[in-house]
């Protein structure tokens, strides 16, 4: 999953190569954090939260799939 979530973001960003995505597990879910450069956070984010809510559901499915839960932080 993790690498579902760099596809994603170095696919919208200009700059793809500060691009970095950490994992932490807690209690019963999975927590990546996503990182990315000052001038792309808005890409990532998109108009409204858009785009950051469609990766987070896409995550999310693929979590299901998996069989575990799995939040995605943007910051």
């Amino acid at each position: 999953m993790k690498d579902l979530i760099e596809y994603m973001a170095r696919a919208i960003v200009e700059y793809p190569d500060e691009v970095v995505v950490t994992e932490e597990e807690e209690e019963d879910q999975i927590v990546y954090h996503l990182r990315v450069a000052e001038s792309d956070m808005g890409r990532v984010i998109g108009k409204e939260g858009r785009i950051a809510n469609a990766m987070r559901t896409l995550l999310k499915v693929a979590a299901i799939r998996k069989g575990t839960r799995a939040v995605l932080e943007i910051g």
